[in-house]
């Protein structure tokens, strides 16, 4: 047992904060001297690949087994090409080609990427099951919305991203699909049975712990069969009763941040922390908002003052940090110059791939000789495969031989999705067809007129039209604006770059997501550039 001199290290140890800056603060570099056991990365601390790698050895000089994690989902959402978009096209497009050897690749090559950059812990795959299609918050994120299919797709994305060297994240435990409530906001309710939670939501965690993943996010959601009181994240029914005990998880558990509305706003940020901890949780993640040294100082001393308290056992917060320890070491045993896999403590290291000893260099977001952004090929490759033409009534002849014009419907942005982060087809297309003109509307563009299609037409003359969607059943003025304008252009290509729910359009194009990856594939096709562009199928 340690000694009550040894809490704030602890203390330190179990938190992951995040920061400001593409260098590491001081603060930074002297809290991990003392015992910060890890840290959160954001876009706002990602230029390039080198960049990164930089400023990872600045951080493990500090601490030679620092965990350095980021939020890089490889989709819609990404961290390490936020700046371009990705070049990989995300879990429902992985999940609509269905093909695990394909995700597993992709994930692979990820992990690649974030091993050469200094990258050791992704708060990835997304295993939610998304079976509501009105989800504000997880939607392309999901590998789908049947649950087969998402374990067995969760489960190889672990295996890719793992055998690189890089500790994989199942989230958000015990299953975000089923809601319509953002946890970044408000506590989402997940009103299932034991028996209908253990059929659908908890499969593919079963997956991803039979692949060995390394890590489990909590989520910031209210599961009553489970606890009707305390949300996932702050409950140890859920945590320790059935994530640790009923499902055998022995990994590392880490909470989604901390700071978010789900439970910050009735537990306060170190109330949430401390909660957690006592709940079982292992690691706080932190600084999506508060990136500062005062927040990291706050939670720290708050749980050292809870232990103090009686509120949270030793016993508890030095379990915790041992497992941050655990998973710490396996890293060091992934990370390159490590021929043998293992590490000291007898912890055996991923299998094979991994980069370093051979200087395999950074993939994602890597520059062609002229300095353009090109990415991962497979990623590309991927895209590609998932995306699904429909052909209807009035269609337009594929490929197009004019330039179109093209409508991009822009709706609010949920805040997992990094507002820096482009997306669109408008951009591809024009490299592809010069001439090619683009738009983009959002709702106020559109508020209180009563014919949309005017203003969606207004620079289109008869030129071929492209309409571009993001989850259109999610939003009424999209869904208004779609409908009036096809009734004037039936022959109009519509791209739904989110979750397809609804054909509609002359011809219509599904690439289950807006990635640049998903965005360059629905160009390809529509050009009639892809290296292999998909069958069109008949409504």
């Amino acid at each position: 047992m340690p000694r009550q001199g040894d809490l704030p290290e602890l203390a330190a140890a179990v938190l992951q904060p995040g920061f400001v800056g593409t260098t590491a603060p001081d603060w930074v570099r002297r809290r991990l001297a003392e015992g910060l056991g890890g840290v959160a990365l954001f876009a706002r601390n990602v230029e390039s690949a080198a960049q990164v790698a930089a400023l990872t050895a600045q951080l493990r000089a500090e601490r030679p087994d620092v965990i350095v994690a980021i939020d890089e989902e490889a989709g819609d959402v990404t961290r390490l090409e936020s700046r371009h978009g990705s070049s990989r096209p995300g879990n429902l497009a992985l999940g609509a080609v269905d093909d695990i050897a394909v995700t597993e690749a992709v994930a692979h090559d990820l992990g690649l990427d974030l091993a050469s950059a200094g990258v050791t812990l992704n708060y990835a795959p997304d295993t939610d099951v998304n079976s509501n299609p009105d989800n504000p918050v997880i939607g392309v994120r999901a590998f789908g919305a049947d649950a087969q299919l998402v374990a067995r797709h969760g489960a190889a994305f672990v295996a890719g991203l793992q055998r690189a060297g890089v500790a994989a994240c199942a989230k958000h435990f015990p299953g975000h699909g089923d809601t319509s409530v953002d946890s970044h906001h408000a506590v989402p309710v997940i009103d299932r049975s034991r028996a209908e939670l253990d059929a659908c939501e908890l499969l593919p965690f079963r997956a991803a712990i039979a692949a060995e993943v390394q890590a489990v996010m909590t989520g910031h959601l209210l599961v009553p069969a489970w606890d009707p009181e305390l949300p996932a994240t702050l409950s140890r029914r859920i945590l320790t009763g059935l994530l640790r005990e009923e499902l055998g998880f022995t990994g590392l558990i880490v909470t989604d941040g901390i700071e978010m509305r789900g439970v910050r706003r009735r537990y306060g940020l170190a109330g949430a922390a401390v909660l957690a901890l006592a709940a079982g949780a292992d690691a706080i993640c932190v600084g999506g908002d508060h990136a500062d040294e005062e927040t990291a100082v706050r939670l720290r001393d708050a749980i050292v003052a809870a232990v103090r308290a009686g509120d949270l056992s030793e016993e508890r917060l030095h379990d915790a940090a041992s497992r941050v320890r655990r998973l710490a070491a396996w890293t060091t045993a992934a990370r390159p110059g490590n021929p043998s896999g293992t590490n000291p403590t007898g912890i055996p290291g991923p299998g094979h791939d991994r980069p370093g000893a051979g200087g395999a260099p950074a993939r994602g977001g890597r520059t062609d000789g002229a300095g353009a952004v090109t990415g991962s090929a497979v990623g590309f490759a991927a895209a590609r495969r998932a995306v699904k033409v429909t052909v209807r009534a009035q269609a337009p002849v594929l490929p197009l031989t004019e330039a179109p014009h093209v409508v991009e419907f822009a709706p609010p942005r949920n805040i997992a999705v990094g507002l820096e982060t482009p997306w669109g087809v408008g951009g591809p297309l024009a490299e592809l067809l010069p001439g090619t003109t683009a738009v983009r509307l959002d709702a106020d563009d559109l508020a209180g007129v009563p014919d949309p299609a005017a203003v969606v037409l207004a620079d289109a003359g008869a030129r071929p039209l492209v309409l571009v969607v993001r989850d259109a059943h999610r939003h009424p003025w999209v869904a208004e604006a779609l409908a009036h304008t096809l009734t004037v252009r039936p022959d109009a290509i519509v791209v739904e770059m989110g979750v397809p729910v609804a054909i509609s359009g002359g011809v219509h194009v599904a690439t289950y997501g807006a990635t640049r990856a998903c965005g360059l594939a629905a160009a390809q096709v529509i050009a009639g550039t892809s290296v292999s562009a998909p069958e069109p199928v008949a409504a």
